[in-house]
């Protein structure tokens, strides 16, 4: 069992942004996550809220982060304040990686937002219904997309937003990596 953050080999940018807030080892979400999503490989956690699984999914996504045009990362939250949540701690974790991180959500002015993803972003993390406004405004591109988390989903589910999810999943690569939080396990988020 993992002890500490060093022993998950994690980028010496991501080891001090961890050291600099404090996090001294991992708890068993991140601990059980990090390795299997730096290999690659699709992940189904079960998670409650305030287990650290931000920083269980963050992690790999900015270990593995290289500088390129479109987004690579893409982590779909149920509400605006989860997605601004995920956001803010991907931008505290990749600070010494300067990864431009962007939150989309309805509520906010669209200017700003496609400004932003016009400019260039690494990691989007929004919301199911703004995400596909900017899809169908063809201002978000997900070609490039490495990585899907979908967080909180049966929250999602419980919101009615699988049809949109299903609809954004099908603009990203094929071949991507799928990382799926949940606190429960409903069949239909199995299916997802």
């Amino acid at each position: 069992m993992t002890t500490d953050f060093l022993s998950l080999n994690l980028r010496s940018e991501l080891t001090q942004a961890i050291t600099e807030l404090g996090y001294l080892e991992p708890t068993p979400i991140q601990a059980g996550m990090i390795p299997l999503m730096l290999t690659g490989v699709d992940v189904i956690g079960q998670a409650q809220t305030g287990t650290g699984k931000t920083a269980a999914f963050s992690l790999p996504i900015l270990n593995n982060f290289q500088k390129q045009k479109n987004p690579q990362a893409l982590v779909l939250a149920p509400t605006r304040e989860l997605a601004l949540q995920v956001a803010d701690s991907m931008t505290e974790y990749g600070k010494h990686l300067h990864v431009r991180v962007l939150a989309v959500y309805g509520g906010q002015p669209y200017g700003p937002q496609i400004n932003n993803l016009k400019r260039g972003v690494d990691i989007v993390v929004g919301t199911p219904g703004r995400l596909n406004d900017l899809l169908e405004r063809g201002v978000l591109i997900l070609k490039d997309i490495k990585t899907v988390v979908l967080d909180e989903a049966d929250e999602m589910l419980n919101m009615g937003f699988v049809e949109e999810v299903e609809k954004i999943l099908a603009t990203t690569p094929a071949e991507r990596q799928t990382a799926l939080f949940s606190a429960t396990m409903p069949q239909r988020i199995r299916k997802l």
